[in-house]
């Protein structure tokens, strides 16, 4: 994504269902009832779009505020992520996105993963998304808590210490739980992976 710095937006419903409210002289914040957005790079290709019922622009800041937005992520033509919030800002050239409250990732998988926290960070520049405050990652086989995670291009979660791990049974109840430092799991091969900082201790584990 390094060469993603020029994007191109359309916001053709600007021109009906707005009100505008002029703050002072030079501001003016323009609401929109139902935003329907789609980002793309300077090869035309589609990054992310937002859909929300209630948003506004702040033409001074340069950036939007919208409540309950709902994100789709794309590798190619296919969403990859889709996430949602109680609010967001978009920001920087609509080139940082930050997503808080009641954060949820799902990939679009059969078996899907549900990643939570209480916030999302994404510079779209860069190839990983940053997860902040009560992480929570469940699937159909394990559920891993922890206070912060990033997640990478690669289809890696890296889980931040401390890292509380969930396995479970066939009736998806929990049947047993394992405390690590930072744990790692791969959305490809459905493994996940424990790591202590002196390197001399190291698990793996398939389903």
């Amino acid at each position: 994504m390094s060469n993603i710095y020029r994007l191109i937006f359309f916001i053709p419903f600007f021109i009906l269902g707005c009100t505008q409210n002029i703050n002072d002289e030079n501001k003016l914040i323009q609401k929109v009832d139902s935003l329907n957005m789609n980002i793309f790079s300077k090869r035309g290709d589609k990054i992310y779009s937002i859909t929300s019922p209630n948003s506004s622009y702040d033409n001074v800041e340069l950036k939007f505020e919208l409540k309950k937005p709902i994100i789709n992520i794309f590798n190619g033509e296919k969403t990859k992520y889709i996430i949602s919030s109680e609010e967001s800002t978009l920001s920087n050239n609509n080139k940082l996105l930050e997503l808080k409250g009641n954060v949820k990732l799902k990939t679009l998988k059969k078996d899907e993963d549900i990643l939570y926290a209480d916030n999302f960070i994404w510079n779209i520049e860069k190839t990983k998304y940053l997860l902040k405050g009560n992480i929570r990652f469940e699937n159909k086989n394990i559920i891993l808590n922890s206070g912060k995670a990033i997640l990478g291009s690669d289809n890696i979660i890296e889980f931040f210490n401390p890292v509380k791990y969930i396995v479970k049974d066939e009736n998806n109840d929990n049947k047993y739980e394992i405390n690590s430092e930072n744990a790692y799991y791969n959305l490809n091969t459905e493994s996940v992976s424990f790591k202590a900082k002196d390197k001399k201790v190291k698990s793996i584990i398939y389903f």
